[in-house]
């Protein structure tokens, strides 16, 4: 059984996490004993090079996928726990996803595409869409709120993007390289963004990113190396 409350003092605890592949008969160990706990409001940046595993981990915190070894809770349940229904249903309250791609329905409009998780959250369409279109003003785009993505730039589809990952009201967002796939002005301007809906709406940000300039910015970093994390600063990490 769930419960919406939170007795942890944290949004999302990994601990002994490990993820392994076969490849025909050949195991390929991709993750390997991996702890992690972020706190409500925490910016905690994993890096890594191309292939380290960065995009299974996210998957793995998000509940896509399951882990071979160890647990992941979120906001106190555990992943493994709960059933493929119930499991949605959990993600949809507490979980935001912002890929590299926008992964815009190009058939909706900017509105319909923000007002979707509330919609399959149970939401009504009218609160929907007031949810929908105060997250498109926050981040910019009161006056694009009927623009299919065709109709938007690169930048303006994902503020989109961000904007439907937050109208839940998530605990945590996961993101993808949230910047790289936009030029470096534009990528700035995503970024700060970002930040301010941090501030202002006390969500915790996991950003996967091998981009430096991302990672300076959060509060915490750890880094992804041979299927294992390492703290890459020297201030007190809950990362082992």
């Amino acid at each position: 059984m769930t419960s919406d409350k939170n007795d942890s003092a944290f949004v999302l605890e990994a601990c002994g996490v490990g993820r392994d592949y076969y490849q025909g008969k050949i195991l390929l160990p991709v993750l390997r004993d991996l702890n992690i706990s972020v706190k409500a409001g925490e910016k905690l940046a994993v890096v890594g090079v191309s292939g380290s595993g960065k995009t299974t981990l996210l998957n793995l915190l998000g509940g896509l996928d399951d882990p071979t070894a160890g647990t992941v809770d979120v906001c106190g349940q555990d992943w493994k726990a709960i059933d493929a229904s119930a499991r949605a249903q959990w993600r949809n309250k507490h979980v935001g996803f912002v890929y590299q791609f926008h992964h815009l329905l190009g058939e909706f409009s900017a509105l319909e595409n923000v007002a979707l998780p509330c919609l399959i959250g149970g939401a009504s369409v009218a609160e929907s869409q007031r949810r929908a279109t105060e997250l498109l003003a926050k981040v910019g785009l009161a006056d694009r709120v009927d623009h299919k993505p065709a109709e938007l730039s690169g930048g303006e589809r994902q503020r989109v993007a961000i904007a439907r990952a937050l109208v839940t009201s998530p605990s945590v967002v996961l993101m993808d390289e949230p910047t790289g796939n936009l030029d470096p002005h534009t990528a700035k301007i995503i970024l700060d963004l970002l930040l301010e809906l941090n501030q202002s709406l006390n969500i915790s940000f996991v950003v996967v990113t091998h981009d430096p300039a991302i990672a300076a910015r959060m509060d915490r970093t750890v880094k992804l190396i041979d299927g294992q994390l390492l703290a890459a600063v020297a201030e007190e990490s809950s990362v082992v």
